[in-house]
């Protein structure tokens, strides 16, 4: 089924294994991506996950309430054809990961800085075999080009479905460093997201809320959960 119903027609959704992966269907009637591709997912954990996303819909079909729907989409139609361009698109961002600038002043949100980000630029180094310089102020500075094609062989080793999630969460929190440790479990969604806010939070401390910023933060704060568990429920799977 290519594009979207408008209401519920059907009774059940569920989940049919099958030799390229599992898909989910409608009743008998097998789920399309918008560009008409079977949704197959590679996992059994995001197609059951996919289908309790459908089973909960009543009445007139909210595409806000298919978020994990609209990534598989998005991986099978997008990432699949420009997989390489993805993968370098993500992988630049460790050129100029937000957990390498640090503020010139004042001292206290410095210290703050380097004692919440610091122990992931060690991470970085150790696990992923990619030590990244932090500098002070944001004019831009190049990083070991050892390290780049690190963070880029990590990120390659993604599959389609892992990279539409990283993409996700790399874009929203500014950090590969911080994303491919949430991919890696080594790092809780939620931290990251706050480590990813320090420097908001620390203005909001000190000047007060914003309630436009943090709405528009909050929606994000969202997006980048929902990413973090598509990534949890493709555990293991290496198949696009």
């Amino acid at each position: 089924m290519s594009g979207m119903p408008r209401r519920r027609f059907w009774s059940r959704a569920s989940v049919r294994a099958g030799p390229e992966g599992h898909g989910v269907r409608l009743d008998a009637r097998p789920l399309n991506t918008p560009a008409g591709a079977p949704l197959v997912l590679p996992t059994a954990a995001l197609a059951q996950a996919i289908a309790d996303e459908w089973n909960a819909l009543e009445g007139e079909i909210d595409p806000d309430r298919l978020p994990l729907t609209r990534f598989a989409n998005s991986a099978i139609d997008r990432v699949v054809p420009a997989r390489d361009a993805v993968i370098e698109a993500i992988a630049a961002f460790g050129a100029s990961d937000l957990l390498c600038y640090r503020a010139d002043a004042p001292a206290e949100l410095r210290a703050r800085q380097a004692a919440a980000w610091d122990p992931w630029l060690t991470w970085c180094a150790r696990d992923l075999g990619a030590p990244l310089i932090a500098v002070f102020g944001l004019m831009p500075h190049p990083q070991p080009d050892a390290s780049l094609a690190a963070l880029r062989e990590s990120v390659a080793a993604m599959d389609a479905f892992e990279l539409a999630a990283l993409h996700e969460m790399v874009v929203l929190s500014g950090s590969l460093v911080l994303a491919l440790a949430v991919a890696r479990g080594a790092l809780a969604p939620e931290q990251a997201w706050q480590l990813s806010r320090l420097d908001e939070i620390w203005q909001a401390e000190h000047w007060g809320l914003d309630a436009e910023a943090e709405a528009a933060a909050t929606r994000k704060q969202t997006d980048f959960h929902l990413a973090a568990m598509m990534m949890r429920n493709l555990s293991g799977s290496r198949n696009l």
